[in-house]
């Protein structure tokens, strides 16, 4: 079982955005990602269907993940306060939420 981390973020709009993050386990030591996938997206409301997924990277060997947005989704995103998570799917099918917060929307002037 992987432990939840909070991060918050800060993703300027029109720009590229990239955050990596290093999965622990319960135990302390790091997250087993062998034959895991992931998912990650953002959304303004947790309730709301339309989110803005994040292209993701599992580097096994440090048991961390990438996440990235170009800079042509990042416009489309709404200003202000949203919300993220990143889920992993072990290799046994076990869904584990291993990270999530909150994301700061600014505008750009110069996009």
């Amino acid at each position: 079982m992987a432990v939840v981390s909070v991060a918050n973020l800060i993703i300027h709009k029109g720009t590229y955005f990239e955050e990596t993050f290093a999965l622990t386990a319960e135990d302390g030591l790091g997250l087993n990602l062998n034959g895991a996938s992931v998912i990650a997206r953002i959304k303004k409301h947790s309730t709301t269907t339309q989110y803005y997924p994040f292209s993701t990277t599992l580097t096994i060997g440090d048991s961390s993940v990438k996440i990235s947005m170009a800079s042509t989704i990042t416009a489309a995103l709404q200003s202000g306060r949203n919300n993220y998570d990143i889920l992993i799917t072990s290799s046994a099918g076990i869904i584990s939420k291993v990270v999530e917060g909150n994301v700061l929307v600014y505008d750009t002037v110069s996009v």
